[in-house]
C-alpha cells in the first residue's frame, strides 16, 4: 500500500549483508510515520508484545523474520539447536491468541531441524521469511477478489450512486497484515473498482486501532469512512444504515468460531437481530486445525489495565503539537482488559478465505481446505497456499 505515494509493507527486508528487518511501528500512527529496524530476537518479541507491529497476518510474518534474526544469533553458539529451540518459544510465548504466530514460527523451526547442520540456516531461513509475507499479502489479495462480489451484489440492488455502508471492527487492514488487509481488501477492491463504498469504522476501544489505524488506511486510499463509538453500530443497524459488516479474525477454529478484537462479538450478535450478513475475512494461516470449541479452546489475552484506565492522543500546545497520555478513570477504580472475544459460528454469515467464500462449519471448511486438519497446522509448509 501507499504511504505518502511510497510503497510499503508493514514487515520488509532492506539492505544486505546481512540484510536488516525493518517494520512500520503502529504505536505512533495516525500522528507519525516511524520505521523500526528489529536487531535481534529480543528487539523482535518486544515489537510483538508491546504492539509496535499488531494483526494476525503481522505478526506471523514479523515472527517469521524474527526466526531468520534467530538463525543468525543460534549459529553462534556451542547448541545452535537447543538455542534455536529457545529463541523460537521467546517469539511463541510474546501474545497467545493470534494463531499465525506459532504458525510462522513452527514453520521455520521445523524447516530449519530439517536442514540438519547450521551451516545453511541463515539462507533457508530468509527465504522462508520472505515466502510466508509474500503468502500473506498474496492471500490478501484474493481475499479481495473473492469478497469483491460481495459489495458488488448489495451495490446492484440500491439506487445508482448510493454507497454500499460497511462495517468494520478493529484494524484488519494491510496494518494488520504483510498487505492488502482481510476485512479491508474486498472493501479497497470494491473502491478500485468504481463502486462507491463507504465504511463505518468502529474506534475500538481500548487502544482505538479502528480510529487511529483504519481510519488513517483508508484515509490514505481515498475511501469515504466515519469513526463511530464502539457502541453505535447496533444503532445503525436498526435504522438501515448497515449493508454488511466484515471484520478480520486473529484464530478460526475449523468448525467457524472465531475470535477478534474484544467487541466484535456484540456486533454479530446485534447483526444477526437486524439481518444484516456478518462476514470474516482471514488467510488460510488464522485457522486453528486442532480446534473445535473456540468459546473454551481459544486463549484470550489480558493485556495491560493502564490501556483502559489511561487514554493516548496529541494534544496542542504552545510548543505544537504533542502525543500525550491521561488517566480517564477514578485512581481507585481497577480495569480489567480482556483482548479479543469469540463469535460463535452460527453467527458468522460465511469465511471469505483465499480460496473462495464458505460457510462457517467444519463442512464448509473442509470442502475449501481438505486434509488440512488431517495434516494439522504442522504440516504448514506443506500446506501454504501457492504463489500464482
Amino acid at each position: 500500500m501507499l504511504v505518502n505515494g511510497k510503497p510499503y509493507r508493514t514487515v520488509w527486508l532492506e539492505g544486505t549483508n546481512p540484510p536488516r528487518v525493518r517494520i512500520i511501528d503502529q504505536r505512533y500512527l495516525p500522528f507519525r510515520f516511524v520505521v523500526e529496524t528489529l536487531e535481534d530476537v529480543a528487539s523482535t518479541a518486544i515489537a510483538i508484545k508491546e504492539m509496535h507491529v499488531r494483526g494476525a497476518g503481522c505478526i506471523g510474518a514479523t515472527a517469521g523474520f524474527g526466526m531468520y534474526l534467530a538463525a543468525l544469533e543460534a549459529i553462534r553458539h556451542s547448541d545452535p539447536l537447543q538455542a534455536l529451540r529457545g529463541f523460537a518459544e521467546q517469539l511463541k510465548t510474546t501474545r497467545p491468541t493470534a494463531v499465525n504466530l506459532a504458525w510462522a514460527v513452527d514453520r521455520q523451526f521445523q524447516v530449519l531441524e530439517k536442514a540438519g547442520s547450521p551451516d545453511g540456516w541463515v539462507a533457508i531461513a530468509l527465504e522462508t521469511a520472505r515466502n510466508i509475507a509474500d503468502e500473506d499479502a498474496h492471500s490478501c489479495q484474493e481475499i479481495g477478489r473473492h469478497g469483491l462480489p460481495l459489495i458488488q451484489e448489495v451495490a446492484s440492488r440500491k439506487c445508482a450512486g448510493a454507497p454500499v455502508n460497511i462495517l468494520t471492527h478493529c484494524n484488519a487492514g494491510w496494518l494488520a497484515f504483510v498487505d492488502y488487509g482481510s476485512a479491508t481488501s474486498p472493501i479497497y477492491a470494491a473502491h478500485d473498482a468504481g463502486i462507491p463504498v463507504h465504511v463505518w469504522v468502529d474506534e475500538t476501544r481500548p487502544r482505538n486501532q479502528g480510529a487511529r489505524l483504519t481510519a488513517w488506511e483508508l484515509a490514505s486510499h481515498g475511501v469515504s469512512h466515519t469513526v463511530i463509538s464502539d457502541n453505535a453500530g447496533g444503532h445503525l443497524m436498526q435504522h438501515g444504515q448497515v449493508d454488511l459488516v466484515i471484520t478480520g479474525t486473529d484464530r478460526t477454529t475449523y468448525t467457524g468460531d472465531v475470535a477478534n478484537k474484544i467487541g466484535t462479538y456484540l456486533k454479530a450478535l446485534a447483526a444477526m437481530d437486524n439481518g444484516v450478513p456478518f462476514y470474516v475475512a482471514l488467510p488460510s494461516s488464522t485457522f486453528d486445525w486442532e480446534i473445535a470449541d473456540g468459546i473454551h479452546g481459544i486463549p484470550i489475552e489480558e493485556r495491560p489495565a493502564k490501556e483502559v484506565t489511561h487514554v493516548s492522543g496529541l494534544v496542542s500546545g504552545a510548543c505544537g503539537e504533542d502525543e500525550t497520555t491521561l488517566q480517564i478513570l477514578p485512581s481507585g477504580s481497577a480495569a480489567s482488559n480482556p483482548a479479543f472475544d469469540v463469535t460463535p459460528a452460527r453467527l458468522v454469515t460465511g469465511l471469505i478465505t483465499e480460496r473462495g467464500i464458505c460457510t462457517a462449519t467444519e463442512e464448509g471448511i473442509a470442502r475449501l481446505f481438505p486434509g488440512f486438519r488431517e495434516c494439522s497446522s504442522h504440516s504448514a509448509l506443506q500446506l501454504a497456499t501457492p504463489k500464482t
